[in-house]
């Protein structure tokens, strides 16, 4: 069976020009001679598409659900593997069926990616995947990033409101030297730097209060490991802050067991807020203060929008803003 790229391969031009021209994209700007070889070389190729309407409504649909993780990075990560459940839980009750792509030494094996209906996209990723996903498919919905709001729709959350709320928090509470553990993360074959709304917020918050510290704030990566390991670097330099917001629950369980170890009592010496409210938070000891992020229902909103867009056919952008919760509990006073 021919593909788009046999398709691109004898038009000569590149598969997501062909993927627009096959699927009547108005935006695309091309001659007529591009258009007329594409369609010639897929009536050649016998080139024959998958979807198929019934009034406007896809028989039968099929999915990609591709992770910016690996397999083994996203088992380790909660939030992730919440909103893949949503969105898995959600196909399985409309009967769609899902094609799983995980990240592999960032690269996606996008062969699997051929005649999708549509696409979901976990995580976050750089300019030239999201041009090669398109390829695929010109339906693709974005949880957790918007690459490009006025052409694809997204799932995301309000990171800078949450980052206000925690902080505003804190000042109530007394805190007026408030760490900051958090992470960077990365997309593309040449590794560009994901701003991190929370650490900007963060570092504008703390300055308009005039109570900003540099020393106070420890960047890693988003796991148990590095909560651990720059906890404890915060703990042997000294003059520890009152209180810390850590970018993830991950990083918090992993800071618990610094302190611990440095004999620091939660939350009696230090008041701890972490991020996205994972099941095993509120069994920490004490229990894990936390912004609650409602994961599942991110997954589930975007096999929705990705819905709309087939059935209905429509055809302007939406940005679904998911309201997250500060979750108090013990670790907090």
């Amino acid at each position: 069976m021919a593909t788009i790229k046999d398709i691109a391969k004898l038009a000569e031009v590149s598969p997501a020009t062909v993927s627009r021209i096959l699927n009547k994209d108005t935006s695309l700007s091309v001659s007529e001679n591009t258009r007329k070889r594409v369609f010639e070389a897929a009536e050649e190729l016998d080139y024959i598409p998958v979807k198929r309407r019934n009034k406007g409504i896809y028989t039968s649909i099929k999915i990609g659900v591709i992770h910016w993780y690996s397999q083994k990075e996203e088992l380790g990560d909660p939030y992730y593997v919440s909103i893949t459940n949503g969105i898995e839980k959600e196909c399985f009750n409309k009967k769609i069926e899902v094609i799983t792509i995980f990240k592999n030494d960032d690269t996606f094996i996008t062969n699997e990616l051929n005649d999708l209906d549509g696409v979901i996209a976990i995580g976050k990723f750089s300019k030239e995947d999201v041009e090669e996903f398109s390829v695929y498919s010109p339906i693709i919905i974005f949880v957790d990033s918007s690459p490009n709001e006025k052409k694809y729709d997204s799932v995301v959350i309000d990171f800078k409101k949450a980052m206000r709320e925690v902080l505003e928090y804190l000042l109530e509470q007394g805190h007026n030297s408030i760490g900051f553990i958090g992470g960077r993360e990365y997309v593309g074959q040449k590794r560009e730097l994901i701003e991190d709304e929370r650490e900007v917020t963060y570092r504008e918050f703390m300055k308009n209060k005039g109570i900003y510290n540099r020393r106070n704030m420890y960047i890693g990566r988003f796991t148990p490991e590095d909560g651990y390991g720059l906890m404890k670097e915060a703990v042997e330099k000294g003059n520890l802050p009152t209180a810390f917001f850590i970018a993830s629950d991950s990083m918090a369980i992993g800071a618990f067991s610094a302190l611990y170890e440095h004999n620091i009592s939660v939350p009696k010496d230090v008041s701890i807020i972490g991020f996205n409210d994972i099941p095993t938070s509120k069994y920490l000891v004490p229990p894990l203060s936390t912004v609650k992020v409602h994961t599942e229902f991110m997954g589930i909103t975007a096999v929705g929008l990705l819905l709309e867009r087939m059935n209905d056919g429509r055809e302007i952008s939406k940005k679904v803003v998911v309201p997250t919760e500060l979750i108090i509990r013990e670790s907090s006073n």
